[in-house]
């Protein structure tokens, strides 16, 4: 049986006059943020709700592909870390999307949790124009400031798709 959730996430629009790292990691976590408000108050069923057939996109999903997300880019690409996938496998790469009935909001939401202080810590001591220590899977190497913009860009994406299925759950809707 699951429970619903009562937390409350506050989100803090990012500064009008920060210079361009600051600027950068306040929206990230603006971003990040958003993505956890979207969940709020939703039980593990309606978290696992597909957004439309034949998609099977849902918002535990996203929590989990966003925990993929920080983990690749952030200690993978960046620090060079062997780190896991945590989710997906040989047999289903989209396992993070694919949520099973026995999958819950609380492991996703701790797992995504901890990626993102993970992410922060691997970011701190470096540059943006800093190279990361690990190659992308496509041998690319990318800098701290293209890892920050991208990963605005894929929280802002997702965050489109987690409007619209937040409102076909229960008609809540807001940026």
């Amino acid at each position: 049986m699951t429970t619903e959730r009562t937390e409350t996430t506050v989100r803090v629009d990012p500064s009008t006059t920060s210079g361009e790292r600051e600027a950068l990691e306040q929206w990230l976590d603006f971003h990040r943020v958003t993505l956890a408000q979207k969940c709020e108050g939703l039980d593990d069923a309606q978290l696992r709700t597909p957004s439309a057939p034949p998609s099977d996109l849902n918002l535990l999903g996203l929590v989990r592909h966003m925990a993929e997300v920080e983990r690749g880019w952030f200690r993978r690409v960046l620090a060079g870390e062997d780190a896991p996938w945590i989710y997906s496998t040989q047999e289903d790469f989209d396992r993070d999307i694919h949520a099973a009935d026995v999958d819950t909001y609380e492991e996703a939401y701790a797992t995504w949790q901890g990626e993102i202080a993970r992410a922060r810590t691997l970011a701190a001591d470096r540059h943006l124009d800093d190279l990361g220590l690990g190659e992308h899977r496509t041998g690319e190497r990318f800098n701290l400031r293209w890892i920050y913009l991208h990963m605005i860009e894929e929280y802002a994406r997702h965050n489109g798709h987690a409007d619209l299925i937040r409102e076909r759950i229960d008609g809540a809707t807001g940026d």
